[in-house]
Order: C-alpha cells, then structure tokens, then sequence
C-alpha cells in the first residue's frame, strides 16, 4: 500500500475523515457465512469508511488475520489484510480456506490508495486494472553496469504470478457504472498537483489502467519509467502503468488458486506522485501524502458502487 507510515499520520487522516474504526454491534455470525462480494482493504484508514457508511454488523475472527472480518445480512464483507505482499497472501489465504466462510459466488473487490504517475493519473484518481504485474520478479540492476539492458530491468523465468489479467467484461462494467461519478478533491491535493507540469488543470477522474505490485517501495521519475516497460514486458505491450501499490499481485495469486481470479476487481485511487515535482526532495515525497483525504474517499465512493451493484445483481 502506498499510504502514511507513520501512526500519528493515521490517526490525524481519519479524524479528519470524521471516521471510526469500531464495528457497529459485534454480533455473532452465523454457523457458516455467505460472502457474496469480499472487500479487501490493507490498513485501518481504508476500511473506515466502509465502517462508517454501511451497516456491517456481523463479526468473525479468522485465524491469523490481524483484523476482523464485517460482514452485512446481505453478505457484503470487508477483510483488512495487512500491508505487503506477505501480509496479502497469508490473510487472503487463511479468509479463502475457513471453514466458517463461503465463497462459492462471491465477488472479489480490493479498495485502496495508491501512488501514481503524474503522465497516467492525478491525486485522488480512481483505476480499474486489468493487468495485475509484480514489480519484485526480476533483476533490477544498476544501468551504468548493465549497458544495453532497458531500464536495466532482466525479467525473471514465469512464475504464474509475474502479471494477471482481469475479467475485461467485469473490468468493463465496474468502470462504466462508476466512469460518471463525481469524485472527491482537496485543496493539498491541488496544491500538491500545481507543481508539477501538466497537472495543474487535473481533477480526479475514473478510467481503467493498469496496477504494479512491489513490495520494494521505489520512488522516482526514472524507475516510473521502468514500471511501465516492466507491465510492456509482461503484457505484451498492452498494459498501461497508472498505481503503484504493495498487495495485489499476491491477493490475485492466492484467488488464482482458489479459481476466483475471474471473479477479482482491482481498483486504487491515488494518494501521492511516484516521483518528487521538480526541486522537492525525495524525502519529502516519501513523507507527505496529498491526496489521502481525497483517495481514502473516492476508493470507497467507487468501490461501494461496484459492491451494491454486485450484490443487488447475483450471477
């Protein structure tokens, strides 16, 4: 996940959200429950929203998942995972293999926050992803001692979890009933954007482009260049880079082997620029998070939308 590291961060983002991270009733869930669509969130600032906006009164502790599963009468549930790729597969798995839950028509959705490219996307943005590609697969080597290497980047042999792709026809209908949704902005994340070039004008948008798992968390003008040759190398050219994040590719290889891969919505939503606008320190882009408030906001704006569709529409 790209997202605030630090805990007083946190805290101060969902205060200022007005949210709370405390389940509505705690009531017992039933012998075995019915998942019809599973919301996957990472950190506690994701999940509030969903918290505080829907009624989700059921409660299960899954072992070895940190967090507490919620879940509604009408089987809607929202799982938190952990951060990395580690924390995503260890807690994905433990959720898809309990015997309490049931999963046979369910609906997968992650709804997260993300960095982006400032040539893709803007602060706040929302993007469906039809490629899942993990950045880590692969040598990443020093370009000055790899001439003729582009981006330095060698791609490891295939491991069946180096790039996914998604459903087209669900990836489709997520975006064509959220593409007119009118998103949330705020004025750091139009501040943030006035620095760099091209992105003043820019408000937040819905589109569908694609998504780089890395649990090496890399920052920079040039290595956003290399993530976009990495999805070309491993989508034939047909991926457009746009999020940056630390979970996916191990949430659709732990679905992929559960053989709900098909049935998995990838959306994030911008909170920071993969590279620093000209003249800021890179320490400084890896500190400060602009567009939070407005990407904690939209992913659930955008994913809820999805969800109620889902649920109001088994198949």
């Amino acid at each position: 996940m790209r997202h605030p590291r630090n805990a007083a961060t946190l805290v101060a983002l969902v205060v200022a959200l007005g949210l709370t991270l405390t389940a509505a009733s705690g009531a017992a869930a039933p012998e075995r429950l019915v998942v019809r669509v599973l919301v996957i969130t990472m950190f506690d600032a994701e999940t509030a929203p969903w918290l505080q906006h829907e009624s989700l009164p059921v409660t299960m502790q899954v072992p070895y998942v940190s967090q507490p599963l919620h879940c509604s009468a009408d089987g809607l549930c929202v799982a938190t995972i952990g951060e990395g790729k580690s924390n995503a597969v260890a807690s994905m798995t433990s959720l898809l293999d309990d015997p309490g839950l049931d999963f046979h028509s369910a609906y997968f959705l992650t709804a997260g926050i993300a960095g982006t490219s400032p040539s893709t996307g803007t602060l706040g943005f929302a993007a469906w992803a039809r490629w899942v590609v993990d950045w880590d697969l692969g040598h990443h080597l020093e370009p000055g001692s790899a001439p003729g290497v582009p981006h330095g980047y060698l791609p490891y042999a295939d491991q069946h979890t180096n790039v996914f792709h998604l459903n087209d026809k669900l990836v489709d209908e997520a975006f064509d009933l959220t593409k007119g949704l009118a998103l949330s902005d705020s004025p750091e994340a139009v501040q943030d954007r006035g620095h760099y070039p091209g992105q003043a004008a820019r408000k937040p948008f819905t589109t569908v482009c694609d998504t780089v798992t890395g649990d090496d968390y890399w920052a920079g003008a040039e290595l956003s260049k290399t993530a976009q040759y990495v999805v070309g190398v491993w989508t034939d050219n047909k991926g457009k880079y746009c999020t940056s994040q630390m979970e996916d590719s191990g949430t659709a290889t732990v679905l992929a082997r559960h053989g709900y891969l098909d049935r998995y919505l990838d959306l994030r939503t911008a909170s920071d620029f993969d590279q620093p606008y000209p003249g800021q320190d890179i320490r400084d882009l890896l500190s400060q998070f602009p567009g939070a408030d407005p990407a904690v906001r939209n992913a659930y704006l955008v994913g809820s939308t999805v969800a109620h569709h889902l649920l109001g529409h088994p198949r």
